[in-house]
């Protein structure tokens, strides 16, 4: 019986970190496109430029793809709280659901009847009120995304709430707490700037590939200087916040932090590993290879370049003798390898952007060649990144499902089989691949295409809405 309720459980673990590791897909570019396409409209609104109007309606079509396949695979993970999580939303649903409830009731109805208005009002609405839609779509996403972080960092740092005895279950005692603790707002920015490289890149790598074929090229021109412009700064200050977000989480979650060095033991000053080759098990704790940069790590953990960096033997004494027997320890391994994926994928986006401003200052941008095959190539950067660093922020946090309050092994589903959950696991595997093929498909179709030609006077009689 032990035996199939773990079986349960990793099939449960899995199931959960493959679907949302794929509508993690969706969700970065729609938080990036959506501020570029309010840009973009808004240039056009202002300059009569027919272009920018162009560059709108071809980057609203890549947009709402990607929405539609987004929102169909984030209902998924609402059911599996419930189907396979339900001893995890008996006893957090309470507080972990607000956050959710508010996304879902408010947020997401926000962004879905805009995005309805923006696409079906063009030459209905008059072209202010059609423009304010945008912007509208543009709030609903980040306001949706906001929610949704806010729910993730109570379960990385439960603030806010209190068991109630008589029920043995948590309630909430300070939503405020819970929607605006520090641990949101710097996952919140993480994200947003997550979001708007994923886009930026996007942007602009669609672009060079149009330039590279010599085909509209004034209309690509604009929208890669356009991308360069936004993605240079983005991606700059993501390095910055990401480090910095590194300090807050160390105070929260100081185990996260040393497995992300494979740092066993407490050190002052702390070294940052750039590479290692094993110690990263309890039996193999010294690496036999190791790169290191001096104090790095302590600047980056604790903000000063002599601080106290402790180590994950010391960690886990601790918490055994607060939380009882067993290991608290995560995945060193994954956890070490995503930190790194993460910040070099960061650090190349820079050097990117960086190439690009350069072009873009010498006015080569459209025959530059190999930095449009690299800007083609840089679209998959992003989504990498955010990929690495999803697995780091969910990957770190375990044994805990929410840190220090309830293990992951006791908030899976009691009832549910593991027969049912790989059934489950294999059909969503099955039609995920559908949809990744299909997404794949639309994406490179549209992408291809050129621009729509804008024909009559925009702003005159009303004509048939465009079929995204």
């Amino acid at each position: 019986m032990s035996t199939l309720a773990s079986t349960a459980l990793e099939l449960s673990r899995w199931q959960f970190a493959l679907t949302t590791l794929f509508h993690f897909i969706f969700v970065p570019l729609t938080l990036g496109l959506a501020p570029l396409l309010a840009v973009m409209q808004t240039l056009w609104h202002r300059t009569k430029d027919e272009k920018w109007l162009r560059l709108t309606r071809f980057f609203g079509t890549l947009f709402l793809i990607n929405f539609a396949i987004g929102a169909a695979t984030g209902l998924v993970q609402e059911f599996q709280f419930g189907m396979n999580w339900s001893s995890f939303s008996s006893y957090v649903g309470d507080v972990f659901g607000s956050p959710l409830a508010i996304e879902g009731l408010g947020a997401f109805m926000l962004e879905s009847t805009f995005i309805g208005l923006w696409v079906f009002g063009w030459n209905r609405l008059s072209p202010k009120v059609h423009l304010a839609t945008i912007y509208l779509v543009w709030l609903g996403t980040w306001l949706s995304a906001f929610f949704i972080l806010a729910a993730n960092s109570w379960m990385q740092h439960p603030v806010g709430y209190e068991i109630n005895s008589q029920t043995d279950r948590a309630q909430a005692t300070d939503i405020f707490d819970i929607l605006f603790q520090p641990f949101v707002i710097w996952a919140v920015g993480h994200v947003y700037l997550a979001g708007l490289m994923t886009g930026g890149f996007l942007v602009l790598g669609v672009s060079c590939w149009h330039l590279l074929r010599g085909r509209n090229v004034d209309v690509f021109r604009s929208a890669a200087k356009l991308a360069i412009i936004v993605v240079l700064p983005v991606s700059a200050v993501q390095l910055w916040f990401g480090s910095h977000f590194g300090i807050y989480v160390t105070e929260a979650q100081p185990m996260k932090i040393a497995a992300t060095e494979a740092l066993w033991d407490t050190e002052q000053p702390a070294a940052f590993s750039l590479f290692q080759i094993g110690g990263f098990t309890v039996d193999d704790q010294t690496p036999s290879f190791d790169i290191e940069i001096p104090r790095l790590l302590s600047f980056l953990a604790t903000g000063s370049f002599s601080g106290k960096v402790d180590g994950i033997n010391p960690l886990q004494a601790q918490a055994e003798q607060q939380y009882g027997s067993g290991s608290y320890i995560p995945d060193i391994r994954l956890v070490y390898w995503s930190m790194r994926v993460m910040a070099y994928l960061g650090t190349l986006s820079v050097l990117l952007a960086l190439w690009g401003a350069w072009i873009l200052w010498r006015r080569k941008l459209e025959d530059a060649k190999w930095f449009q095959r690299a800007a083609l190539a840089g679209i998959a950067l992003p989504f990498l990144s955010n990929f690495a660093g999803w697995i780091l922020t969910e990957a770190g946090r375990q044994p805990w499902v929410a840190y220090g309050l309830l293990k992951t092994q006791d908030a899976v589903s009691p009832a549910v089989s593991a027969w049912t959950v790989g059934l489950s696991l294999a059909t969503f595997l099955s039609l995920y691949a559908v949809l990744a093929v299909v997404d794949l498909y639309l994406m490179r179709r549209y992408a291809r295409l050129d621009p729509p030609e804008i024909g009559g006077d925009e702003e005159g009689a009303p004509q048939p809405a465009p079929a995204y």
